[in-house]
């Protein structure tokens, strides 16, 4: 489609600055179901080859009774849930990731759910047009039990107006 038509569609996106509530918590839909492919997959990619993730002998003779799904994907695909409802073209950049837990196991066949708590927000001393925001992501299973929580910043852009309005003097820290 060219011309009016075009102009009129609705680009998908995450949030900017002003936009993130501190408190808000955000649930992000639909699930994903953890495959042993994703697992093997994961695990090789990245050169991982602990014995937990790929030896269904050996994993079956550790404590848990059978292999675990790589933390690591765990992470990733919590962070990733939460990118197209918070920071689909309105993140500048990731500035840390702190507070990772994995109070549970994830196996093969369970269902992680994520959710993200805005925990913090403050206008950048440095960047104008540019906020820092932190939130909370918590991972759980179908069972509703807790599998992995991370504490994550990240540098938003704020809304074209505000950051056009905002002189840079006028920045918080």
């Amino acid at each position: 489609m060219d011309g009016p038509e075009r102009a009129t569609g609705i680009v998908q996106r995450g949030l900017y600055f002003e936009e993130f509530d501190v408190g808000a918590r955000y649930l992000h839909r639909p699930g994903r179901t953890a495959t042993e492919a994703d697992n093997v997959l994961f695990s090789s990619l990245t050169m991982n080859s602990q014995a937990l993730h790929l030896d269904a002998a050996y994993a079956a003779s550790q404590p848990f009774g059978q292999r675990l799904m790589n933390s690591m994907w765990t992470l990733s695909t919590m962070v990733g849930a939460s990118v197209t409802q918070l920071t689909q073209g309105t993140l500048v950049a990731q500035l840390g990731l702190s507070d990772i837990a994995f109070p549970a196991p994830l196996f093969h066949g369970d269902t992680l759910y994520t959710e993200t708590e805005v925990v913090d927000k403050r206008l950048s001393s440095s960047r104008p047009g540019q906020g820092i925001v932190t939130m909370r992501h918590i991972g759980r299973n179908q069972h509703d039990d807790i599998v992995a929580n991370a504490t994550r910043v990240a540098l938003m852009w704020c809304t074209p107006d505000a950051a056009a309005q905002a002189p840079a003097g006028e920045q918080k820290s």
